[in-house]
């Protein structure tokens, strides 16, 4: 082969100037473009460096003119986001590589309803049993008929009949209108999907310090002020308190009470606000909020630490059914909610 490729260079194969190129580049950059190939290429290419033999130096300049001759005049050399995906994944994983992509993207490359149909039913279920009829009707009307059905399956039947109803009633729904549900969705809904995946270290130590003793808290917050006052003073707006839980909608508040602890409920409601402990109380029937009242009476004087801790396992609770999606936290001028 070697001899060959020595006496006419019009008969070298496509594969035998692949490898002649990559030999010529030395390892260093061969292995890059080796961690692009896949297997059987690998195979064919080194089979074929194997034989090649001696290679004069006139064969290897004219094969780098070739290769940029060809390269400055192609026109199939495209990039697009399928091109790139397709690179990245040979040496990205596969959750890299949506990261990556996503990024890269933006709101106007990939669409929201294709975005959605990423999203698991259920989250997508509780986000959309908050919304209007219309609105709900609206989006199942552009997502994919499967998931549309997933979604409609586990949404509470009254509500769900009001979103059929809308649908078969619906016709073509306004540029405008879906350029509305689609900004709602994009910064109310996905941009609290993401914050688990990608969040920003301020509010990640504002979790973490939330989780402290009282005391501890203070004190780590005191030093960290003293050191960086412009980092205190955003991871201290960043911190949920269990006073916090005051911007939560009654059918949160309801859910909360639902799976916590009635014993811990009742510790850190001593210590509460009245009017969070209204909230509390106006969200349950007239005598569970008096057995409530009672029991707290009945505790007596209780150690500080001990409602502290108590507070403490209220407002984890409440951040896990957030994280699910359950709950919202947070007050809302309502600027946003869309209305037909």
């Amino acid at each position: 082969m070697g001899l060959r490729i020595r006496e006419d260079y019009r008969n070298i194969s496509g594969p035998e100037k692949s490898a002649i190129l990559l030999m010529s580049l030395g390892e260093d950059q061969a292995g890059k473009l080796f961690a692009l190939l896949d297997d059987e290429e690998i195979k064919e290419i080194s089979q074929v460096m194997a034989g090649l033999g001696t290679v004069s130096s006139n064969i290897v300049e004219r094969l780098f003119v070739e290769f940029a001759e060809s390269v400055s005049s192609t026109g199939s050399l495209v990039g697009s986001m399928d091109s790139t995906q397709r690179l990245l994944a040979k040496i990205l994983g596969e959750d890299r590589v949506n990261d990556v992509m996503e990024e890269i993207r933006g709101p106007a490359g990939r669409t929201m309803w294709d975005k959605l149909a990423n999203v698991n039913e259920q989250v997508l279920t509780n986000y959309l049993k908050n919304e209007y009829p219309q609105t709900v009707a609206v989006i199942l009307g552009k997502i994919a008929q499967s998931h549309a059905a997933k979604v409609l399956a586990i949404l509470p039947e009254n509500f769900a009949m009001e979103v059929v109803m809308r649908m078969l009633r619906i016709e073509a729904v306004n540029k405008d209108i879906e350029k509305d549900v689609e900004r709602v969705l994009r910064t109310e809904f996905m941009s609290n999907l993401a914050r688990t995946n990608r969040r920003d270290s301020h509010e990640t130590m504002a979790d973490i310090f939330s989780n402290l003793d009282r005391a501890t808290e203070d004190r780590f917050l005191t030093a960290l002020e003293e050191r960086n006052k412009d980092a205190s003073e955003r991871i201290r707006a960043l911190m949920f308190t269990f006073e916090d839980l005051k911007n939560v909608d009654p059918a949160g508040i309801q859910t909360l009470m639902r799976v916590a602890d009635k014993d811990k409920m009742t510790m850190a409601l001593k210590g509460a606000s009245d009017e969070l402990k209204d909230l509390f109380f106006s969200n349950m029937s007239e005598r569970a909020a008096k057995l409530l009242r009672e029991d707290m009476e009945a505790t007596g004087a209780v150690r500080l630490k001990d409602v502290e801790d108590a507070q403490t396992a209220l407002v984890q609770s409440a951040k896990e059914l957030q994280d699910k999606g359950e709950i919202i936290i947070g007050g809302g001028s309502g600027d946003d909610q869309l209305i037909f």
